[in-house]
Formats: structure tokens, C-alpha cells, sequence
């Protein structure tokens, strides 16, 4: 049993721990290094302790230096009433530190989370105090360190001085948090409520973004969810998901909600399989009561969850993480807004790194398209100067905004830029455009058709089933699938060529692909049919149509993949684009077809069209009025 009363046999046992707060924080000395614990389980008690101890003692100490990675409660010691006490040195800008740091009265340090445990033990960061918050001991004498082991471990481990705030209400959790009251050096009883975190509700632009995400993950995958409202909002969308593992270095309500729902069951992970690893919990109460004493979560050291080697054990790594800005090339920021300190290298780069090294891993870059009520894009033609550049052009797999996914992974510059200009808000995309021609990322003459008309819809999107058996996404073509098309027709056959042209020419260069890929969707409709697999689409057909103003029609034309002919693939084309076009108002199709193609013909006529053909030189003139549909 864990209560109270252990914690007063042990003050019998070790009455030298439980001194007085002026005793204790009579041990900090001018110049110290004072680490104080992370996030939600930061000693809240224990810091406004010592800022009251150096009101009432203004000159006890001078220029210490406080650290941590980040605070979520309020931050006294950055006030400029202590600027001769206390100085802020962060390994992450949070909210109530980002003036101070940007301001010049605090300092942030770049690194790697993973490495700082190595700057405490090398003793190139030495920690002199730390100020840590843990749970009752048990019978053995052992505190947890609850939902913060990150890197306080390691400061406990290296501090000359190890200062607990011993609380109640810090649950016990599993793995590397426990440490035993003889290795702490000052043990100050003090119950409250633990911080809390809660995200708002996500925006309905943030859940289109969460649904693409939820597209790319796979059942069996082991995910790591980063920091912010963009990654949470994937977590509900992962609901019809199976046996999912998770790695993660942040430990969230949302994947505490999915254990409850055995969607995470750690069933397939390669490494620490049946357990859901983190480092530390920003979450609610009831996730805090989950936890205690849950052998399905180990609490682990940052320099073990982080790193990269150890992430890159898991099969199907997928990490899910944020930005704030990214560039044509690929290349993204999580931590700075041209010269302004905002966050931090954090996890991020860690966790994307080790992804891309596991065996079908994968990365993935969710943000919304614009910041500031439409006014900024968050896809540029460059990160702004100054920017530091947290993920390089060869960490990022995946990026996704509410207008879709681009995979970038294996890509040129030119298919990058035209992969995210085609996601980016439809109001920035010319200038990204103009931008990117200027600057030879895209070919000079690219082709675009600005506004509505040339806005990809998305809504048209659609799995369908051939009568065959396959299994076939169909969707409009986008301003970026140049390579996708020129690799598709030089996939044709002659034959399939010259019956789809009517000509023995084969070249399909970049001024002819751009008629099947930059289109105004209000008069031409062009759909792609795919399969995906492997985190790669092929395109095994195609179908379109070109209105005919003059009489209210569209000319349709169909070609499919040679080895994937007489499997339904033109049939399950034709009826989408019949859809699409009686949807605009449109009455038929009008077609031409060589005499000799006489399966397209036989798929005209079987369609239940009203079909009128006229031949004229081996060509065929076909008439398809739609017949009118029965209510």
C-alpha cells in the first residue's frame, strides 16, 4: 500500500532529508545551476518556494541559472525584479519563456532532447541543484518520478543536490522513474493537483487535416504523436485502426484513448512489444489515474525513447509531427519564425530521423495551410531568414494540409515545389507559382489556371471496386501528377497509343502532359484510376472529358494500361466521368473511336446510353444522349 503513513516512517528513518525550506534552499549557491522538472510534472510547490526564499532573501544568491525543457506554469524567475538572481537558459521556448528568450533576458539552448542527458553526465551542462516532483514512496523506499522521466532522471543522477517535492498525487508509473529516498538529499512533502494540458478544440480545418494523416497510417504501425493541436487531432481519426504501437516521446489523452479502445495494443511492435513507451504525459487527471501503476506503459529515459537507433527498431515507424513553416525544397521549421525564438528542435528531428531509418517507416509533416487568418502561407518559396532549419529536405516523407497529401520522399525539386504548391492554400498558389519559376524550381512554362477553376475538388475522391476484384482510387488529376501521366503512357503499348490518338507519334513531353494535368475543372474533367501500395500510386487508367459549349455535351475519351484491360478498369472510368458530367448538367458524350477499337465501342453501347454512330474514314462519330434516370 502507498500512503501517508510510509512517508512519516521514513522521516523517522532519514530525519535529516525532511529540514526546513530555509535549510534547504540555503544550499543554492551564487552561480548554481538549478534544473527544475518538465512540463506537467513540474514541482509547482517547490518553485514558488524558491522564488518566495529569494524575496525574503534577496541576496542569498546571485546569477544562478534555472533550466529546464519547458514550463507550463508560470515562470517568477524570468520576472526583472530577479534578474541579478536567477537567469532562464532553455533547451525549448514555451509560452510563458518565449518574451523573456526573445527579449534577451533568457537564453535558449538548441540541442537535440536526446543528447541532453550526455550534457548533464559529461559534465559539460553540470547541474548543481535539482528540483524534481515524484510520488509517495512505496514500502521499499522507491518514489516514482511519474509523468516526467525525460531528462529529470539523468539531473537527478548528476545534480550535487536533489531537491523532492513528494506529492500524492503524481501517479506511479512503470520503467526508469524510480529512485529510492536515500539518493535524494532534501525531501519537501506537498500535496496539489498536477498541471494539467488540455488542447481546444480542434478547427474543422485542423480535422481535414487529421483525416489525410489517418489515411497514411497502417494497422500494426507504432506511431509517435508530437506536440500540438495538428498531431492530436490525428488520434481521433485513428479509431478503425489495428493493432498500433506506440513510441513516442510525448504521451497524450488522445493515445490513452485509443489503449482504452484496444486500437493501441503494442501487439506487433518489434521493440518493447505489450508496452506503450514515452518519456513523459501532458494530459488530464483521468489519463493520470490511467497511469499509476499500469505495466502497459514504461516511463523511459529521453536519451532511450529519443533516440534514434532504438526508434528505428519498430517495424512501420510512422512519425506524426508539425511545422510552421516549410519551403518548396522540402525543408521545414518547427522552432523559429525567421529571428524569433518560438519553440524548439525538441523531439522532432530525433523521432523523424529514426523513422525513416526503420523498416517501412515513414514521416509525416502536418500543418495547416496558412497562419493568421489566411494572411501568411505556411508553404514559401524559402524559409525566411534566419529561420533555423529543424527538419532537412531528407527527413520529411509526408507533408499534409487540409488540401491534401504530398509525398516527397524520393522526389526532384521540381516534383517537391509542384507536390506543395498543389496542398498550399488555392490564394497563394499562383505567387508560389511565379515564385518557384523564378527561382528554376519548376519548369519556366509551367502551366496554372488561378481561382476556383483551377482549384483541385477533393470532394471527388472515391474507392471503388472494378468487376474484377481491384481495388481502385479514383481522383481527379492534380497540378503536380506530370511525372505519374508521363510515366503511364510510356507504359502503353503502341497499339494502346495509336488507338487513344490516332497517331503512331510516342513522345509524351512536358508541353503535351501538361494538356492531361493543368486544367480548368469547370469545362474538363480528367480522372485518374489508381492503385496504391507501398507509399506509391500507379496509374493504371484514364478517362476525361472537354465540354462542347455549343450544344451542351462533353467529348469523353478512355485508355487503360494494357495489362490491366478487360478487367473493368474502363467500364468503372466511364460510369464515374457519366456521373460527374450528368452532375454538371450536361445531356450526353460525344466521342470518336477508329473503326478498329471495337472494345471501346462495345463499352459506348453497353453503358445504356442513346447511342447514334456515324462512320466516316475508319472513324466513328458516336452520339451517347444520357437516357433519363428513373426516380
Amino acid at each position: 500500500m502507498n500512503d501517508g503513513k510510509q512517508l512519516e516512517d521514513f522521516r523517522k528513518a532519514y530525519p535529516e532529508k525532511f529540514a526546513s525550506e530555509e535549510e534547504i534552499f540555503g544550499h543554492i549557491h551564487a552561480g548554481d545551476r538549478i534544473f527544475i522538472g518538465t512540463g506537467c510534472g513540474e514541482p509547482q510547490y517547490l518553485v514558488k518556494a524558491l522564488v518566495n526564499y529569494v524575496r525574503g532573501h534577496p541576496k542569498a544568491f546571485f546569477d544562478a541559472e534555472v533550466m529546464h525543457v519547458w514550463t507550463l506554469g508560470v515562470a517568477p524567475y524570468t520576472d526583472e525584479k530577479f534578474r541579478d538572481n536567477f537567469r532562464l537558459d532553455s533547451f525549448f521556448v514555451g509560452d510563458s519563456s518565449r518574451n523573456a528568450v526573445n527579449r534577451g533576458a533568457a537564453d535558449y539552448t538548441p540541442i537535440f532532447l536526446s543528447e541532453v542527458p550526455d550534457l548533464f553526465r559529461r559534465r559539460i551542462v553540470p547541474i548543481d541543484v535539482a528540483l524534481i516532483q515524484t510520488s509517495l514512496p512505496d514500502k521499499h523506499g522507491y518514489v516514482s518520478l511519474g509523468i516526467s522521466v525525460d531528462i529529470v532522471k539523468a539531473a537527478t543522477e548528476t545534480a550535487s543536490v536533489v531537491i523532492a517535492q513528494v506529492n500524492s498525487s503524481m501517479p506511479r508509473t512503470h520503467g526508469d522513474g524510480f529512485i529510492h529516498l536515500k539518493d535524494l538529499d532534501f525531501i519537501l512533502p506537498h500535496d496539489e493537483p498536477l498541471l494539467e494540458y488540455s488542447i481546444r478544440a480542434p478547427s474543422d480545418i485542423v480535422r481535414k487535416i487529421g483525416g489525410y494523416v489517418a489515411r497514411i497510417i497502417e494497422d500494426g504501425s507504432t506511431i509517435q504523436v508530437g506536440y500540438g493541436m495538428v498531431p492530436d487531432a490525428v488520434l481521433p481519426h485513428l479509431g478503425e485502426k489495428k493493432n498500433l504501437g506506440v513510441h513516442t516521446e510525448l504521451l497524450s489523452d488522445g493515445i490513452v484513448d485509443l489503449m482504452k479502445k484496444e486500437v493501441v495494443d503494442n501487439s506487433r511492435k518489434a521493440n518493447n512489444p505489450g508496452k506503450t513507451i514515452a518519456t513523459f504525459c501532458m494530459g488530464s487527471r483521468d489519463t493520470y489515474d490511467f497511469l499509476d501503476e499500469n505495466p502497459a506503459v514504461d516511463f523511459k529515459r529521453i536519451d532511450y525513447t529519443n533516440n534514434p537507433m532504438i526508434i528505428a527498431r519498430n517495424y512501420r515507424m510512422t512519425a506524426i509531427n508539425s511545422a510552421m513553416e516549410i519551403d518548396l525544397t522540402g525543408q521545414a521549421t518547427a522552432e523559429s519564425l525567421g529571428y524569433m525564438f518560438y519553440s524548439g528542435i525538441g523531439g522532432q528531428a530525433d523521432f523523424m530521423r529514426g523513422s525513416v531509418m526503420a523498416r517501412e517507416g515513414k514521416t509525416i509533416l502536418a500543418l495547416p495551410s496558412t497562419a493568421l487568418n489566411d494572411s501568411i502561407s505556411r508553404i514559401v518559396p524559402v524559409l525566411q531568414e534566419g529561420a533555423g532549419v529543424t527538419l532537412t529536405r531528407g527527413d520529411v516523407h509526408y507533408v499534409v494540409t487540409e488540401y491534401g497529401i504530398a509525398y516527397l520522399h524520393g522526389k526532384n525539386i521540381r516534383e517537391r515545389a509542384m507536390d506543395l504548391i498543389a496542398i498550399a492554400h488555392p490564394k497563394f498558389r499562383p505567387w508560389l507559382i511565379q515564385e518557384a519559376k523564378q527561382r528554376t524550381l519548376i519548369y519556366r512554362d509551367q502551366a496554372f489556371i488561378p481561382g476556383k477553376k483551377g482549384e483541385y475538388p477533393a470532394n471527388l475522391e472515391t474507392w471503388r471496386t472494378s468487376s474484377s476484384g481491384l481495388l481502385i482510387f479514383l481522383r481527379p488529376v492534380k497540378i503536380s501528377d506530370e511525372p505519374l501521366l508521363k510515366d503511364f503512357f510510356y507504359s502503353l503499348s503502341d497499339e494502346s497509343m495509336y488507338l487513344r490518338f490516332f497517331s503512331a507519334r510516342k513522345d509524351m513531353p512536358h508541353q503535351r502532359l501538361q494538356e492531361f494535368g493543368v486544367i480548368d475543372y469547370s469545362r474538363k474533367m480528367v480522372i485518374l484510376a489508381l492503385i496504391e501500395a507501398a507509399d506509391r500510386e500507379t496509374l493504371i487508367g484514364l478517362g476525361q472529358y472537354e465540354v462542347n459549349r455549343d450544344m451542351h455535351t462533353a467529348e469523353v475519351a478512355l485508355v487503360v494500361r494494357d495489362d490491366y484491360q478487360k478487367q473493368g478498369v474502363g467500364t468503372m472510368l466511364l460510369s464515374y466521368l457519366t456521373y460527374l458530367a450528368r452532375r454538371q448538367g450536361l445531356l450526353g458524350f460525344t466521342a470518336e473511336v477508329l473503326a478498329e477499337n471495337r472494345s471501346m465501342i462495345r463499352l459506348f453501347e453497353k453503358m445504356g446510353f442513346d447511342v447514334q454512330k456515324k462512320l466516316e474514314e475508319e472513324v466513328y462519330e458516336i452520339r451517347m444522349g444520357f437516357r433519363e434516370q428513373k426516380p
